[in-house]
C-alpha cells in the first residue's frame, strides 16, 4: 500500500530508543507478571483521566466484562448498549449470561441516542454503556442525569477516546467506571492486546481487580471466582511510554482532521463534525457517501487503504441472533453501517498523503458525473 490505514511502524520509529530501552529494562527486571511498571501505569493513567483509581487489564474487552461483573451484573439483567459500536461492547455482557438490550444511534454523532436510552430502561435495567466512538465522547450529562433518576449504573466504553474531552473533562471519569482498550491501533496503543479499568469508586475497584487476579485477596487466598485477566508488565512499561506523547499523537490527529475537512470541502461527502461537547480525538475520520463502494475502490486502486467502522450493524450479526431483531429497527445505525468509510488516520500522516486521498476523491467524483 501507498498509504496504509494505520502506520505502527511510523509510531515506532518515532520513539524507538524510549520503547527499546522499555522493553530492555522490564526484560532485565524480570518482574514480567504485576510488576512495578503495572503499578506506576496505573498511577500516571489515573491521574491522566481524573479518575481515583486504574486496574490494569488484559484487553479492553476484559475491561468491560470485569467492569460489569464488578458492578454486579448478572443472568436475567439487562444492559443497554448503542446498536452502532463493535460486537466487542456486547459479548461480556453476554457472557455473564445477562441481555443486551440495543438502541439506535444519534444521527449527527453516531453515538448513544438519549431519548431512545430513555425509553428502553426498564425494571431489570442495570446499566447504560455510553460508547465514545472514534474519538468523540457521547453526550455524558443528560445520559448520567437519567442513569441517576433511574438508579442505574452509567458505564463508559473509552476504547476509542483516550484523551477526549467532555466539556473539558477527560473521558474515564464521566460515569460510574470506564473501560479502555490498547490495542495496538489505538490512539494509546500496546504491543498486543491491553486494557483498564477506571473508577472513582474504592470498592468497585478492589472488586474488579480481584476479579482480574484470579478472585485473590492475597497469593492463595482466593475470595470470589475471578479470572486471569492482568495486564503484562511488559506492556505497562510501553504504556508509559506512549503516554506520554500521547497529549502530542491527539493534536496532530486533530490538525489532520481540520486538513481533511479543508481539502474534501469541494467533495460531495458528508464529512464528520465533532459535537458542540466534545473535544475529538479522531481514533477514526470516518465520512458518509452513498457511493462508499467505488469511492472505497478508487482509493485502494491508488494504494490507499480504508476501513468501515462497522459495515454489518449488531442487529444483523448472525452472532446476535438471539436478540431477535430484524432490518429497519435501527434506521440510523443502518444508514451508517451502509454509508460509512474511515480514511487514513493516524499521528504521523502526511500532507501529502491527505491531498492524495482528496485527489482521488474528488477525481471519483468528476468521473461519475
Amino acid at each position: 500500500m501507498t498509504l496504509p490505514f494505520v502506520d505502527l511502524r511510523r509510531q515506532y520509529l518515532s520513539i524507538k530508543e524510549e520503547i527499546d530501552s522499555a522493553l530492555l529494562e522490564t526484560a532485565a527486571s524480570t518482574q514480567y507478571v504485576l510488576g512495578e511498571e503495572v503499578k506506576r501505569f496505573e498511577e500516571e493513567f489515573a491521574a491522566y483521566c481524573g479518575a481515583r483509581y486504574c486496574i490494569g487489564v488484559a484487553s479492553g474487552t476484559a475491561a468491560l466484562q470485569l467492569a460489569f461483573e464488578g458492578l454486579g451484573i448478572s443472568q436475567g439483567d439487562e444492559v443497554i448498549v448503542p446498536a452502532n459500536t463493535f460486537i466487542a461492547s456486547v459479548l461480556p455482557v453476554l457472557r455473564l449470561n445477562a441481555k443486551p438490550v440495543l438502541v439506535d444511534c444519534d444521527e449527527a454523532s453516531a453515538t448513544l441516542d438519549v431519548e431512545q436510552v430513555a425509553a428502553a430502561i426498564g425494571p431489570r435495567t442495570k446499566a447504560v454503556v455510553a460508547v465514545h466512538l472514534y474519538g468523540q465522547p457521547a453526550d455524558m450529562d443528560p445520559l448520567r442525569d437519567l442513569c441517576a433518576r433511574r438508579s442505574v449504573d452509567l458505564v463508559e466504553d473509552a476504547c476509542q477516546a483516550h484523551g477526549a474531552r467532555y466539556k473539558g473533562r477527560r473521558t474515564g471519569a464521566l460515569g460510574t467506571v470506564a473501560a479502555f482498550s490498547f490495542y495496538p491501533a489505538k490512539n494509546l496503543g500496546a504491543l498486543g492486546d491491553a486494557g483498564a479499568v477506571t473508577t472513582d469508586d474504592e470498592e468497585l475497584a478492589n472488586r474488579v481487580r480481584r476479579l482480574s487476579d484470579f478472585g485473590r485477596t492475597e497469593k492463595y487466598l482466593h475470595v470470589t471466582q475471578g479470572w486471569n485477566e492482568r495486564l503484562d508488565t511488559i506492556q505497562a512499561a510501553v504504556l508509559r511510554v506512549k503516554l506520554r506523547h500521547l497529549d502530542r499523537w491527539n493534536a496532530l490527529r486533530q490538525r489532520h482532521a481540520a486538513a481533511y475537512k479543508q481539502a474534501l470541502a469541494v467533495c460531495s461527502l458528508e464529512l464528520p463534525e465533532p459535537a458542540p461537547w466534545a473535544e475529538h480525538v479522531w481514533h477514526l475520520y470516518v465520512v458518509r457517501t452513498t457511493r462508499r463502494d467505488a469511492i472505497r475502490a478508487a482509493l485502494a486502486a491508488h494504494g490507499v487503504e480504508t476501513g468501515l467502522h462497522y459495515p454489518v450493524p449488531l442487529p444483523s450479526q448472525p452472532a446476535l441472533k438471539q436478540l431477535g431483531h430484524a432490518g429497519g429497527d435501527f434506521p440510523a445505525t443502518e444508514r451508517w453501517a451502509s454509508e460509512l468509510l474511515s480514511l487514513p488516520m493516524f499521528p504521523e500522516l502526511e500532507p501529502e498523503e491527505i491531498a492524495l486521498v482528496a485527489e482521488v476523491i474528488a477525481g471519483c467524483e468528476v468521473a461519475a458525473a
